[in-house]
């Protein structure tokens, strides 16, 4: 055998773990919620890339048609981002799903352990949808303190347990420490998930948005990261991205196997 074959062996058992954030286009908290959940992957030792598919992003680059590669944009050593409002419909099919778009974000970025999907709730159907109905897929919501944040968190639940039978959800609720209405809205949104769809809300803590980028996240925000890697919905890398990693000019991995794989 030569070398590209036992390099090409290595490769193939590497998992990529890709995870839904639901946004939230009342709660203009979204960037926060990205980064923090960037900087506890860090702390774990894993590169990410975000996918930003929301309303308020801005749409891929036009080099993306041709390559997906082309339209992600190192912002360090451990996170990428790709903003991808529209993206996930280039790649629908017949049947409504948006699946390939997985298979493709695997091939751009096979150097990521972790990519954060942030998307509408019917977006996030539509790219797991098909795939993960039988598996343990728990997405992340957020929620400000206000009436509108919560009411569109529950407009996603609703989509999630009507259209992909997702029937458990994490939550984070944007506000500062002096918030009066914070656990309030946790607790009215599990309560009406419950009574109304059947949901469970597996758990729920609150952001302070004013927080400085720059602190570690806290204990209970890191346990909350590991669970939806525990849950995440994984893909292992297949050949085309292998080919991608050894072609001239990629960069291998640091490490064969990542962290908590």
């Amino acid at each position: 055998m030569d070398q590209a074959h036992g390099l090409r062996q290595m490769f193939t058992t590497r998992v990529i773990r890709f995870i839904p954030v639901v946004a939230n286009p009342s709660a203009a908290c979204g960037g926060v919620v990205l980064e923090r959940l960037c900087a506890a992957y860090g702390n774990f030792g894993l590169s990410t890339l975000v996918v930003d598919a929301s309303d308020q992003a801005r749409p891929p680059s036009e080099l993306a048609d041709f390559d997906l590669s082309e339209g992600i944009e190192v912002l360090s050593s451990q996170v990428k981002y790709m903003p991808a409002r529209g993206l996930p419909l280039r790649h629908v099919d017949a049947r409504g799903s948006c699946a390939t778009l997985l298979d493709a974000l695997a091939d751009a970025s096979p150097q990521s352990d972790v990519v954060l999907i942030h998307a509408s709730a019917s977006e996030l159907v539509r790219i797991f949808g098909q795939r993960a109905r039988q598996s343990n897929l728990r997405p992340l919501l957020f929620s400000n303190d206000r009436a509108e944040g919560l009411t569109d968190a529950y407009g996603a639940i609703k989509i999630f347990v009507q259209r992909a039978h997702w029937m458990t959800y994490d939550l984070v609720v944007c506000a500062s420490g002096r918030s009066t209405q914070a656990d309030e809205v946790a607790r009215r949104l599990g309560q009406c998930a419950d009574n109304f769809l059947g949901a469970a809300q597996r758990r729920a803590l609150r952001l302070d948005p004013a927080e400085s980028a720059t602190l570690d996240p806290s204990p209970e925000f890191q346990e909350l990261a590991a669970g939806l890697l525990q849950s995440a919905w994984t893909q292992t890398l297949g050949d085309t991205a292998f080919d991608h990693l050894v072609s001239p000019g990629a960069a291998l991995p640091s490490r064969v196997t990542p962290v908590l794989n």
